[in-house]
């Protein structure tokens, strides 16, 4: 559904299709991180505790699941990744790798995995730096690929950061620069400001490094909010205005208790997501979505 708000001709978008769940697994009870590829979609499941992690693939056409087996200790779970907060796609000499924030203190912030169909496996791990200090990162968005180097966008709470690695490098350090800060106060959705959305939970975030165009999920109780920032790159600086004129919103009344998108991200033009879901009951739902109507233009 696309209905009008203020300013005229604003467009905005607040309902959804589910295309799979994300079912509980080994303790592993919160969704996390999410990205979007060509066919699939991928999910992070952590347990509370960070000391262990499934991963899902969901189909985005059909909604067919699969939980992922982790081809390095022949098991479907993981005790590598953290909270695994964000996802990243990256495709090295013809093979597909994920990058994963795993929003550690201490440790490693970055992990690498290798995936073949429905089988990953652990290629190394990353320490991230912000003027000499770890940083635990919450968000991680691939930007350019080159023969020799990876550049990636990272976001903790607001502020964006820019870093890069050797294409093959499979450890080390990345040292990060500030970019710019996203505006949330203010920030219209529907035409209007929502009132509390500076006490809303930043997620983890999608860039459209071809149409420089980042996506930025928020979330309270059972409202989630999908803030839109155009223009932006690694260059920007100072503080990046919301857009007017697209936004997006779920309040959910089926989960009151919890709506949470966790992450974003495009293929073929179309905003999929993930949730952690809760009804009044207790029961939980957690999901991989994506919004009605909305094309990528």
């Amino acid at each position: 559904m696309v209905l009008s708000g203020q300013p005229a001709q604003a467009a905005y978008y607040n309902t959804y299709t589910t295309l799979a769940t994300l079912p509980d697994t080994s303790g592993a009870t919160g969704v996390q991180g999410f990205a979007a590829g060509a066919t699939y979609l991928y999910s992070v499941k952590a347990r509370k505790a960070n000391t262990l992690s499934a991963i899902y693939r969901v189909h985005k056409t059909t909604g067919a699941r699969v939980q992922m087996k982790n081809g390095t200790d022949n098991t479907t779970t993981n005790t590598w990744l953290g909270h695994g907060n964000d996802i990243t796609i990256v495709d090295i000499d013809g093979q597909h790798h994920m990058f994963i924030v795993t929003m550690n203190e201490t440790g490693a912030q970055l992990v690498k995995l290798r995936y073949e169909g429905t089988t990953y496996y652990y290629v190394g791990s990353y320490q991230v730096r912000l003027d000499g200090a770890l940083l635990d990162v919450s968000g991680i968005n691939r930007v350019s690929v080159t023969s020799t180097t990876i550049t990636f966008m990272f976001k903790k709470s607001r502020t964006i950061y820019n870093g890069s690695l050797p294409l093959r490098a499979n450890s080390g350090t990345i040292e990060l620069t500030k970019a710019f800060t996203l505006q949330v106060e203010g920030a219209l959705v529907n035409g209007a400001v929502v009132p509390d959305l500076a006490s809303f939970t930043n997620q983890g975030f999608f860039y459209d490094e071809n149409k420089q165009v980042l996506y930025n999920p928020l979330t309270k109780d059972n409202r989630s909010v999908v803030l839109v920032y155009r223009n932006v790159s690694p260059t920007t600086t100072g503080t990046a205005p919301a857009a007017t004129d697209l936004s997006f919103r779920i309040t959910s009344s089926a989960y009151p208790e919890m709506f949470e998108i966790e992450g974003v991200g495009l293929s073929g033009g179309k905003l999929y997501f993930n949730t952690n879901r809760e009804k009044a009951s207790g029961a939980t739902s957690d999901g991989v979505h994506v919004f009605d109507g909305y094309v990528a233009s």
